[in-house]
């Protein structure tokens, strides 16, 4: 609820005997669907048919909106890859929506990418000089031509994305299908979440474990920062030739950004924010009568907070999940109206109590002085604060849609404003000396937080 955007999500599979790889895609696009909901694209190819026989579909709207029953069917293939996308870069419009394809003088090439390029305007502008053109205003785009020109000049596709992933500045998770390949790539500082995954003789690559699961895999591994795999003729390869010793996970796929079922980098996402609520609780406690959280990833912490407070916990919120999230109304009044359609007050849990709410971030303020307000109308004596991440200070480069700063309330109000500002009684936000031993000590990224970007 905190307003904050999500990345976007990938999903590839490689099966030696399976012509539905399509099928399996949406499984687990659609278990990716947290990640973005603006548009949805797979592609598909037979590795055993005419090479280049690239079969498509993307389109704006969820997956289940932009797929049927039909159009699965249609996409006849043994290997493929699909996506789901929020927009960090790029209008929002069907031309924008992955995977990229492209086909070039050694054969087509697809993409689909997580994550934001820093330095994706200067490879743009040096592109367009050598003669390429755009139809979209992605990354991912400009990732795809850089390698399907590299490729001209390397011995394998493989080679191609590991020498562009060496040019590129930033996070991704990137995966590409040529006729008779599945790569996959993570950026060297591991911003981006990428595991694998198998089911029999079909291997999986995932932005989450818990969209592998979707589609009936087991989990093998995370795919370690900066490493690339190459599946072909049923096996795995891997190059560790970008890895580096500094990593930098993004801490908001443990505060809010992932699936609680999911795993990333050992770290259980459930477990991340049930310790993250517990370690609030020691650090800012306060006399209370019910513990409560907003849905979706405010539970776990409130949980969290509960079992380590003493005080219960009890779910106060009813939550619609067949309204579009907040964010994507662009007006104050429609993101109000939106709250209010998607979240409906139980009022006998708050009526006559002192109430410890658990959110997992203040981006504008907005959203959750209006839930205090409705707390308030439905006689809650007193309401708490407690965010399961620290303050908004800074923006993101990496594929977090942060907002500018003069958006940043914790830039414009001291705590103290703040909590008046959202009409609670008490405000406090996790300490960030807490972060890393929510996610068990894993190296994370904490630059909206503390200015401190590691690529800068």
């Amino acid at each position: 609820m905190s307003g904050l955007h999500e990345e976007c999500g990938v999903f590839g599979v490689w099966s030696d005997d399976n012509s539905e790889a399509a099928r399996d895609i949406y499984y687990g696009l659609t278990a990716l669907q947290h990640r973005g909901q603006e548009s949805a694209g797979i592609a598909v190819c037979d590795t055993k048919g005419p090479l280049g026989n690239v079969c498509i579909h993307k389109g704006m709207g969820l997956v289940s909106e932009v797929f049927n029953e039909s159009i699965i069917n249609n996409l006849r293939g043994n290997i493929g890859i699909g996506h789901v996308r929020y927009s960090t870069t790029g209008k929002s419009v069907e031309e924008n929506a992955q995977p990229v394809f492209l086909n070039y003088l050694k054969g087509t090439l697809v993409l689909a990418h997580n994550g934001n390029i820093i330095n994706a305007g200067d490879i743009r502008n040096e592109l367009i000089q050598k003669g390429a053109r755009f139809f979209g205003t992605t990354d991912s785009e400009v990732i795809a031509y850089k390698i399907a020109l590299e490729r001209l000049n390397s011995g394998s596709i493989e080679e191609a994305v590991l020498n562009v992933a060496d040019t590129l500045k930033g996070g991704f998770a990137i995966l590409v299908m040529s006729p008779q390949k599945l790569v996959g790539i993570r950026d060297p500082l591991g911003l981006k979440p990428l595991c694998l995954g198998r089911r029999g003789e079909s291997f999986m690559l995932a932005s989450e474990s818990a969209a592998l699961t979707s589609a009936g895999a087991e989990f093998v591994r995370d795919i370690r920062p900066g490493e690339l795999i190459v599946i072909a003729d049923g096996k795995v390869t891997s190059d560790l030739f970008l890895s580096s010793r500094k990593h930098a996970h993004c801490v908001f796929e443990y505060i809010y950004f992932a699936r609680k079922d999911s795993v990333i980098d050992g770290v259980s996402v459930h477990k991340a924010r049930v310790k993250g609520g517990a370690l609030m609780a020691r650090r800012f406690p306060v006399e209370a009568d019910v513990v409560t959280g907003v849905p979706d990833s405010g539970i776990a912490a409130a949980v969290g907070y509960a079992e380590e407070s003493g005080i219960p916990f009890k779910l106060a919120f009813h939550k619609n999940s067949y309204v579009g999230r907040t964010f994507i109304k662009p007006t104050q009044r429609e993101r109000k109206s939106a709250v209010q359609m998607k979240l409906s007050l139980i009022s006998d849990v708050v009526k006559d109590k002192r109430i410890v709410l658990i959110d997992d971030s203040i981006v504008r303020g907005t959203t959750i002085s209006n839930i205090i307000m409705t707390m308030r109308n439905a006689g809650a004596k007193e309401v708490h604060v407690r965010i399961s991440s620290p303050p908004f200070l800074y923006p993101c480069y990496y594929g977090t849609d942060v907002p500018d700063n003069n958006e940043l309330i914790a830039n414009k109000l001291s705590k103290n404003e703040l909590r008046d500002f959202i009409g609670a009684d008490s405000l406090e936000y996790m300490d960030i000396d807490d972060l890393d031993k929510m996610a068990d000590g894993l190296s994370l990224c904490k630059a909206c937080f503390d200015n401190d970007y590691p690529e800068k």
